[in-house]
């Protein structure tokens, strides 16, 4: 196992420390999961640098880094909408994109294709994180950047659909 499929593997086991962290009554439990969350992201900036830099991109590390990404994603979308943070729409919205993503993933796998993420799928994700971050501190600039998140999930995805048509 390389080095970045290891640090998707440690993203995905910070799933349910955050969650962990998230619902603790210990003081600022909320900031400290968004760090988590954080962390997480920066683990997926690193593991795609390190795999292009040294190229050392696995079928597997295409698979599971956005499988990662759209666990932890969900994971924290849930947790924040447990405690009235987001409105259930946009659970709704990025879970169904999501699953959807997952599914037509695994049909692809099976069938030798794979279609890497690209800059607006990037972006989107960098949005969410944004938002998410920011609304640990503002709730009100928070939820308008998580809005604006939902919608670059939305232009991201039929940019994918775009893609895999193509295909």
């Amino acid at each position: 196992m390389n080095i970045p499929n290891l640090l998707t593997l440690f993203r995905i086991i910070l799933i349910p420390i955050f969650i962990l962290v998230f619902f603790s009554e210990t003081p600022n439990s909320l900031l400290k999961s968004i760090l988590i969350f954080l962390l997480a992201g920066f683990t997926d900036f690193l593991d795609g640098y390190i795999a292009r830099k040294y190229k050392i991109i696995t079928k597997a590390g295409i698979v599971l880094d956005p499988l990662a990404d759209k666990l932890m994603l969900i994971t924290v979308l849930s947790c924040l909408l447990i405690k009235s943070y987001i409105p259930a729409w946009v659970l709704i919205v990025i879970a169904a994109k999501e699953i959807f993503m997952i599914l037509c993933g695994v049909f692809l796998y099976k069938k030798n294709i794979v279609i890497p993420s690209n800059i607006f799928g990037k972006l989107s994700t960098v949005f969410f994180y944004i938002s998410i971050f920011v609304l640990a501190f503002s709730h009100k600039i928070g939820i308008y950047l998580l809005y604006f998140s939902v919608a670059s999930a939305i232009v991201a995805f039929f940019n994918y659909v775009i893609v895999y048509t193509k295909k």
